[in-house]
């Protein structure tokens, strides 16, 4: 299980990394009316619900929103 353990570390700064760019371009959607950044935002929170279903699967605790 250790090798799971190790994903779930990786996948933890992945997701870390994906909230922050959501919040970058939820920032610009809002501040620039950026209509593409909010669509793009839209599609990295799917992907960040992803990631932690991935760390969920291997045993690890999701992230806290």
């Amino acid at each position: 299980m250790r090798d799971a353990e190790h994903l779930v570390e990786q996948l933890a700064a992945i997701e870390e990394e994906l909230r922050d760019l959501a919040f970058e371009r939820l920032r610009s959607a809002t501040e620039d009316g950026d209509a593409d950044a909010l669509a793009e935002e839209k599609q990295i929170l799917q992907a960040r619900r992803a990631v932690a279903r991935a760390m969920s699967a291997l045993g690890g605790s999701a992230p806290l929103d």
